[in-house]
Formats: C-alpha cells, structure tokens, sequence
C-alpha cells in the first residue's frame, strides 16, 4: 500500500471497533496502526502513555532495522518485535507489507495475551485496508493534471 490510505467517517468507525475490541480482549492499554513509514493510520486507547508520533517513527525506524537482521539470517522478516521493560512493554508486529500495529500494555497483561489476540486483530485490520485500496472512495490523482499555467492569471 502506498502512503496512508483514504478513511471515510465509518472506514474510522469500522477500525476503531477493532481496535477497540482488540483492546479489550487483550487488557492492552493503547494499539497504533502505522505505515512503514512510521505515519499514524489509526489510534485507539490511552493517548496519555506516549507521544503516538514519536513512537510510531521509531517503531517504524526498528522494524527496518529488524528486517536486515532477519535477512542475515535467511529471513524475510520478523513479523514481530516485543520490547520489554520494568513496568509497561511494547509488542509491535506486521499486518501487511505496508503495515504495522503498535500495542502498548503494562503489568494487568501478559505478552501471550497480546500476542494471541493481535494476530486476529492484524488479519481484521489488513482486510478493511485492503478493501480501502481497491475501492478508492472516489479519489483519483492523474500527474497529467498537473500544469504550470497560473491559477489566478489576469485576462
């Protein structure tokens, strides 16, 4: 998928719900829908634990990293990072070839439930945007549109 795809009012609805759900099942306090280029799709949760921002660029920045490991070894990829800390954690895996869910959690949650439900959770996810690509929402953009004539010319 190329750039940060089109969201209608219930394409947003639609994913909040999953994450939403997600969230719920897995007692996570915040998950991050990202592109691999770290620009936010989605958010959904607790905003107050981090700047998503910022997260999302470094968490972007290590999955490339990551990617060059793997292929030292014989691997594509890892599909999934967990990063662990003394009180909250953060367990990052892919959902397609353009993108990458973010979960935060503390200490009321295991990695193995987070991990259990955001496997799920990705599969959900890459299907709503993969439907958003191929429908468009009406959005066109022809480079042949594009001219050097001045818009506010003098007659």
């Amino acid at each position: 998928m190329n750039g940060i795809p089109f969201l209608t009012i219930q394409d947003v609805a639609t994913l909040d719900g999953v994450l939403a759900d997600f969230l719920t099942k897995s007692e996570a306090e915040l998950t991050v829908v990202i592109d691999r280029g770290g620009n936010v799709i989605s958010q959904f949760g607790d905003m107050t634990v981090m700047d998503v921002t910022i997260i999302a660029a470094l968490a972007a920045g290590s999955f490339a990293a990551t990617r060059e490991l793997a292929r030292r070894i014989g691997e594509l990829e890892f599909n999934a990072l967990y990063h662990q800390g003394n009180g909250n954690h953060i367990f990052m895996n892919s959902v397609d070839d353009g993108t990458i869910m973010i979960t935060v959690f503390g200490k009321r949650t295991t990695v193995g439930l987070v991990r259990f439900y955001s496997s799920s959770t990705a599969q959900n996810v890459a299907v709503l945007l993969n439907g958003l690509s191929r429908g468009g929402h009406g959005f066109s953009f022809d480079a042949s549109d594009i001219t050097s004539t001045s818009l506010f010319a003098d007659n």
